[in-house]
């Protein structure tokens, strides 16, 4: 239990101070005149309090456990040596044991509480703060609070003194100091309940000390830590209110102290500095003259670094016996007095010095700092952005009244400060961004590769050696480690709303690295800093009809450093405070629980007067109520508010305390939980979830290293996609066969080396390609020139050819210009000639185009060879393209092009031209296998896209969702373009722009089972159903998948919305295969009717006109507004004994139709629904094998259909799954639409403009279709 206690705001209250013995060894000196000036006694802990304070009563065995471990304390070790002659200054629990918190390490405490030793001093000192941070062995952190103030002497010893002595003793001072220690980094909050307690120990005697001290502590146990998200704690410590602010989600700590504290001490250059001496690790020390100032400025340095974090030993204060710590040979960040700045300086070495009073930053060895700064771009813009900051309260409030209130006074600066915050959070991160904004361009997420090498060739010069340090660090690898694990935090988001045009559409083509026209001119330009991620404003579909074939790869400088558009800074949701009840007079075991019973019936206040405006809120009000259950031993009551998260929240659901609660229940509340389907619901999802949990998630990074040892097919395959030259496995076997031609079956390492550092220089060569003006101001800005041939002479003069992704061109000598040999949609025929040259000929390679009468020809000499492969290649893959409306397959043409460069170059044999001739993959399937796209074929189809592009290996297209613009827009300041939702196996979703059919999402994971229907609602939500029985619901503001309703026993197999109710929340409907239906209430998330359907397998709902219509496999059935079925559509007679079903059904109502179709059967029937014993008609669908999914636009029936056997196979794209068209009025084929290489497995209907189609893996693309 103790791992699980719900999170209080105290751990421990500790008491330090000099011991009676030592007191009195003082008084003792003094009186004999034999006391030095200045005095320094060895601090001891005096007294540890710790919860519980209150215990049950005897006639209730069962407590709640205390946070640590049984340990004596202190006070009772002292009373079992031999008394000394005074009595314990803090008395009464001395004799018993106490609850010490196991992360708290009493030994060092001392020390810490006084850093500069505990002084007796000869007058009254005032009171002083410090904070401290402990580190345990993993990394855990607790935290304290301290405050050292005096007290005389003489009411200590006045007991054993003549008058004599006390008016000598009357002088002298003795330091004390109360430590509070949280988990949690409250140092504001903590501050102000220590000054609280403050003002009761001044007027308190010693002897009430630990009394008052106690109920201090007593107090503070009784306060909770609030959720995560926008819910902050307040409550009142005579004479404060105090506030608890919340973390912003589970991975954040609170933040509670001046973010901006830095920024008065230290200019931004010195700024960077510290922080780039942190990212690579460097041994960092903090000096200050005021304790306080090191932990806050070392706290907020490492809150600058998010997501970053910091790995190393972290010590923020040092006392004057800890010196030692810095001799340490590791890396590290500590703090120290400024009185040992010299010290420190001379006697060690290689140490960055940090002044915090002076604002200076230098070494040990040296007073400037010899190390590599943070790169000048992401530098500039942040010493530009520190310029904007307000960092003065006093110029902020100068305008306003003054404040008669002090609590009206710190709410005023608690506001100030809490934005304040946010822009300094939001500079640093945009920093962090900025810094590493590249480094997802060079991650294998499949195999957890990162690619160092080629990330540091893609750095500036001086940027490198910045880079290679801060690459070896352990924070970076903690860092790499969750972009491999594609976490979506503060980072991500940033990185994904900052990113250029050109790199968002990077999603719809990938091939290599090579700098486009845009990017060569911008360095020209030198307009780096000033680049501006352009803007997307329209609201409408994209003209498909346009040239989309481009290169988005990375654009090395523009993507560099991008200034956020203060557009993209969207204000978070104001924070709502909540008071906590004032704290009971008598702090008795029954006036706790009153406490705990007036809590629980404000959070249950709030949960009724929020529960229909804000879920995120209500689940905040859930969370915290479940919590101070737990404390109540209300085990059930709260089981059910944590089981209200799934539809409020999951992000804040805590696994381990419900886990710890399922297991501590008690037979009889296990018999009602089992009475309440919730809570029995949510103790079957705990336990199939511990399952799960034991197999221990894939975390490694890993850097990529060239083979040692030969590689056989599956090796290359891998070793190929960790360098990032391929992922598509079918190019690769075809590369392991290009480069093992007449060889054995594996690639030599050596031979893979020189393949490898082939591929890279060509790279590294395309990016100093030195293109003329002219050149590139005429070529399009996402072209790029890929391939470069020698010298040659050609029938247009003497150059050099080149080749970008749509034409070749010659670069002529001599006057810089160049000409344009040819598009390559515009060929026409390409071969291999001979060329008189003096007495013999030479090889040539000659060209037709249409529109001009001469052919082209370059005398290529040895080069013929593999520019006749290239050219063709890339004709092939230009004309199929085009056929298709496919760009992707451009790209990969682009790709065979480039390996079959690189084979050529790694070989340097006779064969070589005929092993690269295995990947002119495109131009042999046209000659082998002519892929003419029917006409229909081709006049509908306007583009297809690939939701699979990161993947290595397509994935099944299982569900598709239109969500129209609107449905974002309620109150989102910026126009948000209309999106397409994309299910794929495993639980992965995908998110297109549906204005530029590029990806906004690469990957939203929606548990680990098949996804089978999606439902877009207008409270910004999308609904997706389930093989695991549940349906997740994605935040379409966030993207995140926050919500889940579990009432479901079953795979879910349908979802549907009333088309007639804009507000989608009374008529929203759920199906399980096990023929529950539930109707749902949207706003609330609460099942409004059950109803129970029997049928061999439900499989899909749909309404029309306000009546239920369910598929199930073997009858379609309509259902009363009771839930009665009212029509039922049985198989027809002769498909009963066929092993088939209903798949899919549209209802005309206008015309009193039923549309029907079967999974294994090639035809439609068609039903009057007044007439359901039989079809009225009987529809043969040419070429299908059965029906996979149908839906109605305009006066249309679009069919997904799965090819027949003979038909095609998926070698060589033959085409398998085709979309047939119905009239609706003739019950005829309009149109049969071929463009999937798989069977169809969804249609969906974009504003009933276009009609989206998604097939099988073999296939794995989505085709877009005009609709008429």
């Amino acid at each position: 239990m103790a791992d699980h206690l719900p999170p209080v705001l105290l751990e421990a209250c500790v008491v330090l101070g000099a011991s009676r013995e030592k007191l009195s060894e003082v008084c003792q000196a003094i009186n004999n005149d034999e006391c030095p000036e200045r005095l320094l006694l060895d601090p001891e802990v005096l007294h540890v309090l710790a919860p519980p304070f209150v215990s049950r009563p005897l006639a209730e065995s069962e407590a709640v456990r205390p946070h640590g471990k049984r340990r004596r304390s202190f006070l009772r070790r002292k009373k079992e040596q031999p008394p000394p002659a005074a009595a314990t200054p803090i008395q009464g629990s001395g004799s018993e044991d106490v609850s010490v918190p196991k992360d708290i390490d009493l030994m060092a405490l001392p020390q810490l509480c006084f850093p500069g030793g505990l002084q007796v001093t000869n007058e009254q000192k005032d009171e002083q703060f410090h904070f401290l941070v402990f580190t345990d062995v993993f990394g855990n952190k607790t935290h304290g609070v301290v405050m050292q103030c005096y007290r005389p002497i003489l009411e200590e010893t006045s007991a054993l003194q003549n008058g004599a002595g006390s008016l000598k003793l009357s002088k002298l001072f003795s330091a004390y100091s109360f430590c509070v220690i949280s988990k949690y980094p409250y140092f504001t909050a903590l501050k102000d309940c220590l000054s609280c307690l403050l003002i009761q120990l001044r007027t308190c005697r010693l002897s009430d000390m630990e009394e008052r001290v106690k109920e201090f502590a007593t107090k503070l146990s009784l306060v909770p830590i609030p959720p995560p998200g926008q819910l902050h704690l307040m409550f009142t410590l005579c004479p404060l209110t105090i506030v608890l602010p919340s973390r912003e989600d589970k991975d954040h700590r609170a933040i509670d102290l001046d973010l901006h504290l830095p920024f008065l001490c230290f200019k931004p250059q010195q700024l960077l500095q510290g922080l780039s001496c942190l990212l690579q690790e460097q041994r960092v020390v903090l000096f200050s003259a005021d304790w306080a100032r090191l932990t806050l400025v070392a706290e907020s340095f490492l809150l600058f670094l998010q997501p970053l974090s910091w790995q190393q030993p972290y010590v923020p204060v040092l006392a004057r016996g800890m010196l030692d710590f810095l001799m340490a040979p590791t890396a590290f960040l500590m703090g120290c007095h400024l009185s040992h700045f010299e010290e420190v300086a001379t006697e060690t070495d290689d140490l960055v010095l940090i002044n915090i009073d002076n604002g200076s930053v230098s070494t040990s060895c040296s007073e400037t700092l010899d190390l590599p700064e943070i790169p000048s771009a992401a530098a500039d813009c942040f010493t530009q952005r520190c310029q904007t900051l307000q960092i003065h309260f006093d110029l902020y409030q100068c305008h306003r009244a003054s404040c008669t209130d002090i609590s009206e006074q710190r709410a005023r600066r608690r506001a100030w400060q809490h934005e304040l915050n946010l822009d300094i959070q939001r500079i640093t991160l945009e920093l962090i961004v900025n810094i590493f904004r590249d480094v997802s361009s060079h991650l294998n997420y499949g195999h957890r590769v990162f690619n160092s090498e080629e990330f540091l060739k893609t750095r500036e010069p001086s940027e490198q050696l910045f880079y290679k340090q801060v690459l070896e660090t352990h924070t970076f690898h903690s860092f790499l480690r969750d972009r491999l694990n594609r976490k979506m935090d503060n980072f991500a988001r940033m990185e994904v709303s900052t990113r250029s045009e050109m790199h968002r559409l990077k999603a719809m083509v990938e091939v290599s690295r090579r700098p486009t026209m845009q990017v060569i001119q911008a360095r020209r330009q030198s307009s780096i800093s000033g680049s501006k991620m352009s803007k997307r404003l329209g609201m409408s579909l994209p003209n498909l009809g346009d040239d989309q074939t481009l290169s988005y790869r990375r654009n090395t400088m523009l993507s560099r450093i991008i200034m956020s558009d203060p557009g993209l800074k969207t204000p978070p949701k104001p924070a709502r405070l909540f008071k906590l009840p004032e704290f009971p007079a008598s702090l008795s075991f029954h006036s706790v629980q009153s406490y705990y019973s007036e809590l629980i019936q404000l959070l249950g206040k709030a949960i009724f007067s929020v529960q229909k405006e804000d879920s995120m809120l209500l689940a905040r009000f859930f969370y915290l109520r479940g919590f101070i259950n737990t404390l109540c031993r209300r085990r059930l009551d709260a089981l059910g508010d944590f089981q209200n998260l799934y539809k409020t929240d999951t992000a804040i659901f805590p696994t381990q305390l419900v886990t710890w609660l399922v297991e501590s229940l008690h037979r009889d509340e296990r018999q009602q939980a089992d009475r309440r389907p919730e809570l029995k619901r949510l103790i079957f999802r705990v336990k199939t979830e511990n399952e799960k949990l034991s197999v221990q998630p894939d975390d490694h990074v890993k850097r990529f290293e060239l083979p040692r040892k030969h590689l056989h097919r599956e090796e290359f395959v891998r070793c190929v996609q960790e360098c990032g030259i391929a992922k598509d496995v079918a190019t690769i076997h075809r590369l392991f066969d290009a480069l093992t031609d007449g060889q054995p079956e594996q690639v030599d390492p050596e031979l893979f080396r020189v393949f490898y550092t082939f591929w890279k220089e060509a790279e590294a060569e395309a990016q100093d390609f030195n293109l003329p003006a002219e050149v590139i101001d005429h070529l399009d800005n996402s072209e790029c020139v890929y391939k470069l041939s020698l010298c040659v002479k050609t029938s247009l003069g003497v150059g050099k050819i080149a080749m970008t992704q749509k034409r070749l061109i010659l670069l002529t000598v001599g006057r810089q210009g160049f000409l344009e040999i040819t598009k390559f949609r515009d060929i026409q025929e390409v071969k291999v000639a001979s060329a008189p040259f003096l007495l013999v000929r030479i090889p040539s390679l000659r060209i037709k185009t249409s529109g001009r009468i001469e052919a082209f020809e370059a005398n290529l000499k040895t080069e013929t060879e593999l520019w006749n492969l290239v050219v063709k290649e890339m004709w092939a893959g230009r004309k199929m393209a085009d056929q298709h409306k496919d760009p992707q397959y451009m790209t990969e043409a682009l790709t065979n092009v480039l390996l079959m460069d690189a084979v050529m170059g790694s070989l340097q044999s006779q064969r070589s031209i005929i092993a690269a001739s295995k990947l002119a993959y495109f131009d042999k399937i046209t000659h082998e296998v002519p892929m003419m796209v029917p006409k229909t074929t081709s006049e509908t189809l306007k583009h297809k896209i690939n939701p699979s592009l990161d993947l290595a290996e397509p994935q099944t297209v299982h569900v598709l969702l239109y969500t129209p613009g609107q449905l974002t827009c309620n109150d989102w300041k910026s126009v948000m373009n209309p999106k397409l939702w994309v299910a794929l196996s495993g639980g992965k979703v995908v998110v297109f722009d549906a204005a530029s059919w590029s990806m906004l999402q690469d990957c939203i994971q929606v548990g680990e089972s098949q996804l089978n229907c999606m439902l877009g609602l207008v409270q910004e939500q999308v609904w997706i159903g389930s093989q695991d029985s549940v349906i997740y619901i994605i935040d379409t503001h966030s993207m995140s998948c926050n919500k889940q309703l579990t009432e479901h026993r079953q795979e879910v197999t349908g979802l549907t919305a009333d088309p007639r109710d804009q507000h989608n929340s009374q008529q929203t409907y759920s199906c399980s295969c096990d023929g529950t239906i539930l109707q749902w209430d949207s706003a609330s998330l609460k099942v409004k009717r059950q109803l129970h359907l029997s049928c061999d397998r439900l499989s899909s709902i749909q309404i029309y006109d306000g009546t239920l219509w369910c598929c199930c496999d073997d009858c379609i059935v309509e259902l009363k507004k009771s839930g009665t079925p009212q029509r039922r559509v049985e198989l027809p007679d002769d498909l009963r004994s066929l092993p088939t079903s209903f798949s899919s059904f549209v209802v005309i109502p206008e015309r009193r139709q039923l549309w029907t179709g079967c999974a294994d059967s090639g035809e439609l029937c068609l039903w009057h629904t007044d007439d359901h014993r039989r079809p009225s008609k009987r529809i043969s669908l040419p070429g299908s094998s059965g029906v996979t999914c149908m839906i109605r636009v305009k006066d249309q029936i679009w069919v997904g259909c799965r090819g027949r056997s003979g038909i095609g196979g998926q070698c060589d794209g033959q085409l398998r799954g085709q979309v047939l068209v119905m009239d609706a009025e003739s019950h005829t084929v309009a149109k049969e639409l071929q463009a999937h290489s798989d069977s169809i497995q969804t249609l969906c209907s974009a504003e009933d403009r276009y009609v989206l189609s998604g097939s099988a893996c073999r296939d794995g693309k989505i085709a877009i279709w005009k609709v008429e």
